[in-house]
């Protein structure tokens, strides 16, 4: 699924191709791509709760939450989300390219990718994905993708 999700992102969502395309014709285009129709459904289901969870009494809560609280993560989050992800969330976090509301959107998209190969490179593409499809956020994804294509290699001394 994570692989389907990669794809729409980089053929129709980053690269600002028309995005409302017809479900079939899309469906189509991906089996053709070789993906399997089960994961097609569950990659077009992740993207349509991605765009409602904004739409939900707790994220509407969350936006309006205090700066000042830790994030506890439960046993099932932290199969999912290894102490480098989690350090790179609070590394988000106090360089405000996520907030509260956008964090636990992004979490809640990764508990939902049903992998068990999960990693820091998937998470940067996950809040990216997350942030680009939350209003008002341009420069947080903006920020994002200079983290992720601007990467430095080797040592920074």
């Amino acid at each position: 699924m994570f692989d389907i999700l990669m794809y729409l992102f980089e053929n129709y969502i980053h690269s600002e191709a028309e995005v409302m395309v017809d479900h079939d014709v899309l469906t189509d285009e991906l089996t053709r791509a070789g993906f399997h129709q089960d994961e097609i459904y569950k990659a077009l289901s992740w993207l349509e709760k991605l765009a409602n969870l904004q739409n939900t009494d707790a994220y509407n809560f969350l936006t309006k939450r205090p700066q000042q609280s830790v994030r506890i993560y439960t046993p099932q989050e932290t199969r999912f989300l290894d102490t480098e992800c989690r350090g790179f969330l609070i590394f988000l976090e106090n360089v405000n390219v996520l907030d509260f509301a956008t964090r636990e959107m992004v979490i809640d998209r990764v508990l939902e990718l049903d992998t068990k190969d999960f990693n820091i490179d998937d998470l940067k593409w996950v809040v990216l994905m997350v942030l680009f499809n939350v209003p008002g956020k341009e420069s947080a994804y903006s920020q994002m993708e200079d983290l992720i294509f601007d990467e430095c290699e080797g040592p920074l001394h």
